[in-house]
């Protein structure tokens, strides 16, 4: 590859590795820059210790946050990003979710679209990432065209008999559209897949379907190792001139004619603010969104939990309503199974047999609420520091849908329901601190992920997405992608 592709694309997560797929048939060149490498086969991929204990997958970078005090962000960088230890919940976006939505503390924003024209995009999306699911079960399910591309991940009995619980307890779960080949993914070990990393054996990620797809054509090429420290503009000040990025300790400056910055939430607008790009507006890593996320451990003596993977089912009971007349709460949805050790590693004060015990007559749940766009809710840089800045927004809501369902647990049968609030260490679906928006005076981008500021650059991370809603982003954040691949291609034509 040349120091001079058509088209360069920072990050290979879910936005990067989407996009390449899209623009991979147009014949551009194509470099992808990736900072982090391969997980290789042989990696502990299965083993709860390495990974919950011992951080085995992270990086060792620290964030400050909002009082200066450095930590450990549980952000990934791997080729397929994130994407490699996510839970596979390939959910879109209800369609309400694209209009303005008042909340019990605040309003979330209308897209600058409806969902009808990203709809396409997700069924495009969907045949990408061989998406599981059932679109029938859940009746918040926005309009699709035609089924999920194939069938739902079978419940295990044991949570099979957690369904029919909820069921007899009034609630209506669903199955969660999901993005893993089952027998593959137990073929390879006798686990979960959320939070686990995919060695290539059976999760549905931005490495095994959209990068695969992108480099199954010779016009593409992968570069792992690399990362990139500026983006600089030419000497209009409009497009973007150089890519400058560092690897083996040597620094390397490429002069695409497209730029597409895809390297997380958090990373992009790091990236812009460094660079002093795309910012007219000031709204460059403002209105950083990660959602309100609680784990639950329901316990029932009587209640027998010998599944392995767990993770098929949720519930949008509460999505958008509170039941009773009142504004939306969030979304429930089950958790990678928490075997012993992995209850262990998050307490480690309890002692392991206590943990087996609690662990094999419990079931574990998740419940998101959105997160609120803040302009004050933001990612700056202090020195050569990230700091993260974030103020949480809508927790009267998240507080009355952990209340939810816990109530409903114990109607189900689960006597003891435990939660955990997650706090910022925990990445929960980072999103908008680079938004599309229909005005260039309070976006960072036209609706097509394009920067106002510069015509050759595009976003299309979570970073681009105006509203965190209070489902996985990951499928919209492919959608966005796959569509601004069209607008891509049409301007390498041009």
């Amino acid at each position: 590859m040349p120091t001079s592709p058509d088209i360069v694309i920072i990050g290979s997560g879910m936005g990067g590795a989407t996009l390449a797929a899209g623009l991979a048939p147009t014949g551009a060149r194509i470099l992808i820059l990736e900072r982090g490498e391969q997980i290789p086969d042989d990696a502990p991929a299965r083993d709860p210790n390495r990974i919950f204990r011992n951080s085995a997958f992270l990086s060792d970078e620290t964030w400050l946050d909002e009082k200066g005090n450095r930590f450990a962000p549980g952000n990934y960088y791997q080729v397929g990003g994130n994407t490699k230890l996510y839970g596979a919940v390939l959910i879109r976006y209800r369609a309400e979710d694209f209009a303005e939505m008042a909340h019990a503390e605040g309003v979330s924003p209308a897209w600058p679209f409806p969902y009808e024209e990203l709809a396409p995009w997700y069924d495009a999306a969907e045949k990408l990432y061989q998406v599981r699911g059932d679109v029938a079960s859940d009746p918040t399910e926005p309009p699709h065209d035609g089924p999920y591309p194939f069938p739902s991940v079978p419940d295990e009995p044991a949570i099979a008999d957690v369904r029919s619980r909820l069921r007899k307890a009034g609630a209506q779960p669903f199955s969660l559209p999901l993005g893993v080949e089952i027998d593959r993914w137990l073929k390879a070990g006798n686990t979960g897949w959320d939070g686990y990393p995919d060695t290539r054996c059976g999760k549905m990620d931005a490495e095994t379907c959209g990068l695969a797809a992108a480099l199954a054509h010779d016009n593409i090429e992968l570069v792992t190792g690399a990362k990139v420290t500026a983006l600089k503009a030419g000497p209009d000040g409009k497009r973007i001139g150089e890519v400058v990025y560092e690897k083996d300790g040597e620094t390397v400056t490429l002069t695409p004619k497209v730029v597409a910055l895809c390297a997380g939430a958090v990373q992009s607008a790091a990236l812009l603010l460094r660079s002093g790009l795309a910012n007219s507006s000031d709204q460059v890593g403002r209105c950083f969104m990660n959602h309100n996320a609680t784990a639950l451990i329901a316990f029932d003596p009587r209640y027998r939990n010998d599944s392995v993977y767990q993770k098929t089912f949720g519930l949008n009971d509460w999505y958008l309503s509170d039941g009773e007349g009142g504004p939306p709460l969030g979304n429930i949805q089950l958790l990678g199974r928490v075997v012993p050790d992995i209850l262990k590693a998050q307490v480690p004060s309890l002692p392991k047999p206590v943990a087996t015990y609690v662990s094999n007559h419990a079931i574990d749940l998740y419940a998101i609420s959105e997160d609120l766009p803040d302009p004050e809710s933001r990612i700056v840089l202090n020195g050569a520091d990230i700091q993260l800045i974030w103020r949480r927004s809508n927790m009267v809501a998240h507080d009355k849908l952990v209340g939810k369902i816990k109530q409903t647990m114990k109607k189900a049968g689960f006597p003891i329901v435990l939660s955990r609030l997650f706090d910022g260490r925990v990445p929960s679906h980072q999103c908008g601190t680079v938004r599309i928006g229909a005005d260039p005076a309070n976006s960072v981008l036209d609706p097509d992920c394009c920067s106002w500021d510069h015509p050759n650059l595009f976003v299309t991370d979570a970073g681009a997405l105006p509203t965190s809603a209070a489902v996985n982003p990951a499928l919209t954040v492919a959608a966005m992608a796959l569509r601004a691949s069209k607008t891509i291609a049409g301007e390498l034509g041009a």
